[in-house]
């Protein structure tokens, strides 16, 4: 087969379901739309034409969106989920150029770049607050040009740049880069970042539908940017590829948007009760969030998630990630999602102290 040996080189993107009635692991809501919402996506869904192929890009979601951020419709661009908008990103800006991001950070920015061939270069966040690296990106940018990604809320380690911080690296990539704001966690920390956008018309932020309006399933991403660069990232996106149940589904969410703000005030009570439960525990660090997942570290990291996981609770492993040592990712889940796992954790402890 002519499979690129570059391609044939790639690790696949790792992911095991684990069939654990406390799902903690994905960063996902914990409830499905309320049930108003969802008969009003059912209902948009039966009045939709499933013969007919889609808007050529979602100019209704696109419309409903910039209404909702008082943003130029023309500047919204939406896709199946805000990964394919980073490959899209990488496809428009990084192809023949270079990837830029921060590191531990979201695996698709560096898949991605090494899938299609460009350059990636990666600067570690610093110290034990995983600061944003100004001085590094802006060196990093010096002689190059591309895509550079800075997620904020910073994923996996769940904590917030400041504002002067990403507008010294948005300075500094004016001239030769496009800067995705990866703002999928935005709501959970009330951060919104779009004055930084507006001003600098080679930024971009990518948001979700999949975290605080609990859509992961039907897998709705967007970003906001100036019409100028929203018309060339489209082209990094195949046409007629998002189609009309989708838009549905986004759409009766936007129209009943109080749901939304409901439940980002209980992901943050969610994490603030794993905050404080897990540091309660011995041998166990909690590290500060602004997310609705926490990241902890312990001396076992793999003794940790494998008791977790016989005691039927699921959360992602982070130790395998540059400076994540020993560290576990617990989404904030329902509050007796909550309890459920900070005694599963208790009693995983406990034995593993037993034990040796």
């Amino acid at each position: 087969m002519s499979i690129r040996a570059s391609v044939r080189a790639l690790a696949r993107y790792q992911f095991t379901p684990r069939a654990s009635s406390v799902k903690l692991d994905q960063n996902e809501g914990p409830f499905d739309l309320p049930e108003g919402v969802r008969e009003a996506a059912l209902e948009r869904l039966r009045d939709a034409a499933w013969h007919r192929y889609p808007e050529l890009h979602p100019r209704s979601l696109e419309e409903a969106i910039a209404a909702r951020y008082d943003w130029d419709p023309d500047g919204v661009v939406v896709s199946n989920g805000s990964n394919v908008l980073l490959q899209a990103l990488v496809i428009v800006a990084g192809i023949g150029q270079s990837v830029l991001t921060v590191a531990p950070s979201f695996a698709v920015y560096g898949m991605q770049a090494r899938l299609l061939g460009a350059e990636l270069v990666e600067v570690p966040l610093e110290g034990a607050g995983f600061a944003l690296p100004v001085d590094g990106l802006r060196a990093a940018m010096a002689g190059r040009r591309g895509i550079a990604f800075l997620p904020n809320p910073a994923a996996p380690t769940g904590n917030v740049h400041a504002r002067r911080e990403l507008s010294a690296v948005l300075e500094s990539g004016r001239d030769d880069w496009l800067v995705a704001l990866d703002e999928a966690y935005g709501e959970f920390a009330g951060t919104d970042h779009r004055d930084l956008v507006a001003a600098f018309p080679h930024a971009i932020s990518v948001r979700t539908f999949s975290k605080a309006f609990g859509l992961a399933g039907a897998r709705v991403g967007y970003a906001l940017t100036s019409a100028d660069l929203a018309a060339e990232v489209r082209k990094g996106l195949l046409p007629f590829s998002f189609s009309s149940l989708q838009a549905a589904v986004a759409l009766a969410a936007l129209q009943n948007p109080a749901y939304v703000e409901e439940r980002v005030l209980q992901a943050r009570a969610e994490r603030e009760r794993l905050v404080a439960g897990l540091a309660s525990l011995p041998g166990v660090e909690p590290l500060p969030s602004q997310t609705n997942f926490v990241l902890f570290r312990v001396q076992d990291a793999d003794a940790v998630y494998r008791g977790l996981l016989e005691r039927d609770i699921a959360v992602r492993r982070q130790d395998h990630l540059a400076g994540l040592d020993g560290c576990l990712r617990v989404t904030a889940g329902a509050p007796v999602e909550t309890d459920a796992f900070l005694e599963a954790l208790q009693a995983v402890l406990r034995t593993e102290v037993v034990g040796g």
